[in-house]
């Protein structure tokens, strides 16, 4: 099998065919910008696109992410190869503390501002509302997101 991530074909053996996605990415292909929280789907911080959809890696088997296109953290850019817009406003914000979720935390950022390019307040608040941040950075986070969406609209 092989495995379309960040633009990239990789053969899967066939042994790793009823891992987690999460656990390929990451022990496999050696992306670990996705993070193993909580095991159950409940934090968010596996955060991966698979098909241009926001979907927990943890909770879904390597082969039943084929044929699909996998994008992870690292396979994010912005214009000319620099950071993408949801990033740079994740660090002009200072969004990070301890950085454990911020992974999961930027895919569903990107997500939602590929499929809503205007969000409101709300929306932005029911999206991330299923992403847990301990540290507190829920604030920063919505307001980097209303950066990053100005910026990808050209209204920065």
């Amino acid at each position: 099998m092989k495995l379309n991530v960040n633009g990239s074909l990789h053969d899967i053996p066939e042994t790793w065919q009823g891992e987690t996605l999460l656990s390929t990415l990451r022990e496999l292909l050696g992306l670990v910008g996705a993070k193993f929280g909580c095991g159950h789907g409940d934090c968010g911080a596996c955060v991966v696109h698979v098909d241009g959809k926001a979907k927990r890696s943890c909770q879904m088997q390597v082969s039943d992410a084929f044929p699909a296109h996998i994008r992870t953290l690292e396979g994010l850019e912005g214009v000319g190869g620099g950071l993408h817009p949801v990033q740079r406003a994740w660090l002009d914000e200072r969004v990070a503390q301890c950085g454990y979720c911020q992974a999961g935390q930027i895919m569903q950022a990107v997500a939602l501002l590929e499929e809503n390019p205007e969000p409101d307040k709300q929306s932005v608040v029911e999206r991330m509302r299923s992403n847990l941040c301990r540290c507190g950075t829920q604030a920063r986070i919505f307001k980097a997101i209303h950066r990053a969406a100005s910026e990808m609209r050209g209204k920065s």
